[in-house]
């Protein structure tokens, strides 16, 4: 059968066959896997767009070009290097007011644009409430604008917010965000809040999906197991426990901890996509699964104790050290704010005090003083997620897994429940080392000969 007359509902690749693609976040950790997929297992995608900003010393070509030589794409190099070709940047910034896109670029994305993923964000969760809000609330309603093709909208709560943060000055916003988070931990779980509600009043006019991945870990396989390219959340403090560095953690370490590799995220972002873009093609459709926005919680389905997943991965860390380990790794758990504070000024703040004069007399720049401040700020910004057990509904992501076609199964299937929790957790303390540290797996001998003494 030729591959343009297969019923886009029995094939997830036929659907994105011919789909041009508007893709925001495209150098962050999910948008990248995006597109390495995407490409490889939707060759016929038409075009995929890439909104980017300028960075200093290079414009957006370069970036991407640095982005293409990235290990996670060196599958896709020697198999389909023409298909790079299918990837357009469009110079825009989600911080900025109308995402920063020119009038041409504008009107081009209007007129080409089938599919919006919109996977741009800011993750800090102490960021200042404008900050927040422009990357998480903000630029989600001008994504929206887009895709009505920039119809008048009714005023609702989160244009308020968007409003007031437009122009009420530093100070008075500081005095408003205490008052705004009377109900939310922190700015980035009030700003993703209203995101969604941004979603719920547009859904109306379009077919639209949430999805939501929990704590966001490296590859489980694809396109490279272990694959990761930045220090963030979860790979910090794993970084920071091997080498020594963290000593105290402030969490319940009774909790189950939720993580998702990101290329399993990346193929519920497919699948859901497929699901509510299946609405274009029979319009007939009266599945109430697909009335309202469809929301599906991308969490892993193996459930392990941060006490249990910390002992897990210093045994993994013995197995496979961390080069420059300045102490033997073990780190203290409390949920006693206290005693985390107490054990912070003994075990991280003093010792950071005394190397950082042993760097500025040796002629080095001290790094370790700050390094634990940040660390500190760290751990007690998630704690609201680490002393409490999370409960999220998965009867949304086991319909959708349901219904991807068999042929689909292999390439498209997000189910996690048979991943080997020591076996993944391995290759990503291997992948930490080479994509992150850029150490030589070779020498692990010697790494071992220094950390026994």
């Amino acid at each position: 059968m030729n591959k343009m007359t297969i019923d886009p509902a029995k094939s997830i690749p036929a659907f994105y066959a011919g789909q041009s693609i508007l893709l925001t976040g495209p150098t962050g950790f999910l948008g990248k896997v995006f597109i390495e997929k995407i490409l490889r297992s939707c060759p016929d995608v038409r075009e995929v767009f890439l909104l980017m900003r300028s960075k200093t010393g290079s414009n957006i070509n370069e970036r991407l070009e640095k982005i293409l030589n990235l290990p996670l794409f060196e599958k896709l190099r020697k198999e389909r290097p023409s298909i790079f070709e299918k990837l357009i940047p469009i110079s825009g910034d989600v911080n900025k007011k109308e995402l920063g896109l020119s009038a041409t670029d504008r009107q081009m994305l209007v007129e080409r644009v089938t599919i919006i993923i919109h996977a741009a964000a800011s993750v800090r969760f102490n960021n200042s409430l404008k900050y927040a809000t422009f990357a998480n609330t903000r630029a989600t309603r001008d994504i929206c604008i887009l895709a009505k093709n920039m119809k008048n909208l009714i005023v609702t709560d989160w244009q308020k917010i968007i409003e007031i943060v437009e122009t009420l000055d530093e100070h008075t916003l500081n005095i408003f965000t205490a008052k705004c988070l009377d109900y939310a931990p922190n700015t980035y779980i009030f700003s993703k809040n209203l995101a969604e509600k941004v979603i719920q009043d547009y859904s109306s006019s379009f077919p639209c999906a949430i999805v939501r991945p929990s704590i966001v870990i490296p590859t489980e396989k694809e396109p490279i197991s272990g694959w990761l390219d930045n220090v963030y959340g979860p790979i910090g403090l794993f970084i920071g426990g091997g080498k020594g560095i963290l000593r105290v953690a402030c969490l319940n370490k009774t909790v189950n901890e939720d993580a998702i590799p990101v290329d399993i995220v990346i193929k519920a972002i497919i699948v859901v996509t497929w699901k509510v873009g299946l609405t274009t093609y029979d319009h007939s459709i009266t599945d109430s699964f697909i009335q309202t926005p469809l929301v599906v919680n991308c969490t892993g389905q193996k459930y392990i104790s941060y006490q249990d997943c910390i002992k897990m991965m210093f045994n993994i860390a013995n197995e496979i050290p961390f080069e420059g380990t300045v102490w033997t790794p073990h780190t203290i758990l409390t949920d006693n704010l206290v005693l985390f504070y107490i054990l912070t000024i003994l075990l991280h703040i003093l010792p950071a005090i005394l190397i950082d004069l042993i760097l500025i007399f040796a002629g080095r720049r001290p790094m370790l003083v700050q390094l634990q401040r940040r660390v500190y700020v760290a751990n007690r910004a998630v704690s609201c997620f680490s002393f409490h057990e999370w409960k999220y509904s998965n009867a949304n992501r086991l319909t959708l897994t349901s219904l991807i076609p068999h042929d689909n199964l292999d390439p498209f299937s997000f189910d996690c429940s048979n991943l080997d929790i020591r076996t993944y957790c391995k290759n990503s303390a291997i992948g930490a080392k080479k994509f992150l540290l850029h150490e030589d797996m070779s020498r692990l001998d010697a790494v071992k000969a220094h950390n026994k003494r």
